[in-house]
């Protein structure tokens, strides 16, 4: 799995929208480099290529680069559960690939987003460890962190839910789920532009409503709930699609495979990176509070199902 880069006028586009100049960006880079071996509870060494994806992902604001990269490295300390163990032939992670695909598209759309699509595959399947689908999440995020190598417009998330069960998110706590959008909107240089859900249930729309308290603002917002799934090609291409949603990208399966083959490919590299992470004891001032962060209890089995 090759992910296209963004080349010409949308290279161009895409530069303007992140506030990326190429004549000072080496010099951001440079400060950036120099902050985290000033930080005594940060690591001293982070590769060129990821913080270039932090620093678009942050539109090239020094400050607010300065405070994913530490929110990044703190929740690596945090959530080990997320960032540990992060080899894909473990057979937890095996499991679960099995159940669900989510491949990142090799095209980016007009705009320059890539675009994420997420679907079960078998409706009575028992629910696998929720904690071990998040980690495989921010595998494939931490492998985009290194290889989005010209920077993309935003992320698009389409989420197929034509299988999703009750019983499927009974094992969905709310701590869980807040530690994941914590992470994914605190410690990732993500520029999440649209989530679109297709084949919706009242089921979902509960789900939505529940996990809304815990997003932002502005991604409530970009949120867009799809009974007909040819509503979603107002937004993405459909040609960019799999083929399943009637697109020219091949097949979800392979699209999937190329991705877990991917995922194999780092397993060494996942393996260095468990020791890149924050050391609270060594943090000026107070240790991150991880309760304040985290601190809420209960699951889904609360939310009243018809």
């Amino acid at each position: 799995m090759t992910l296209e880069q963004p080349a010409g006028e949308m290279w161009q586009k895409i530069r303007e929208e992140l506030n990326e100049n190429v004549e000072t960006r080496d010099s951001d880079l440079a400060h950036i480099k120099e902050w985290l071996k000033k930080e005594p509870h940060l690591p001293d060494e982070f590769d060129d290529q990821r913080i270039m994806t932090f620093l678009r992902g942050c539109k090239f604001s020094l400050e607010k680069t300065k405070r994913k990269l530490d929110m990044y490295f703190t929740m690596r300390t945090a959530v080990p559960e997320f960032f540990t163990n992060r080899d894909v032939k473990r057979p937890e992670l095996q499991e679960i690939l099995s159940l669900v695909q989510t491949p990142a598209l090799p095209g980016i759309t007009p705009e320059g987003r890539r675009v994420v699509i997420m679907r079960g595959l078998d409706k009575d399947a028992a629910t696998p460890n929720v904690a071990d689908a998040f980690k495989l999440a921010f595998m494939m995020g931490d492998v985009r962190l290194a290889e989005e190598k010209e920077g993309v417009a935003g992320d698009v998330y389409i989420l197929d839910a034509s299988v999703a069960t009750p019983t499927h998110f009974a094992k969905f706590t709310p701590t869980l789920v807040k530690k994941f959008l914590v992470c994914v909107q605190e410690a990732y240089p993500v520029r999440l532009k649209e989530v679109h859900v297709i084949n919706v249930s009242p089921l979902v729309d509960k789900i939505v409503n529940f996990v809304k308290p815990f997003i932002k603002d502005k991604i409530k917002e970009r949120i867009f709930l799809h009974t007909d799934t040819n509503d979603l090609y107002k937004y993405v291409p459909k040609e960019m699609m799999p083929a399943e949603y009637g697109g020219n990208a091949g097949s979800m399966s392979d699209l999937h495979a190329s991705w877990v083959k991917k995922l194999d490919e780092y397993t060494d590299w996942f393996a260095e990176q468990e020791n890149i992470k924050a050391n609270e004891a060594l943090r000026p001032g107070k240790p991150t509070n991880y309760d304040e962060l985290f601190g809420i209890d209960g699951s889904f089995r609360q939310l009243v199902i018809d």
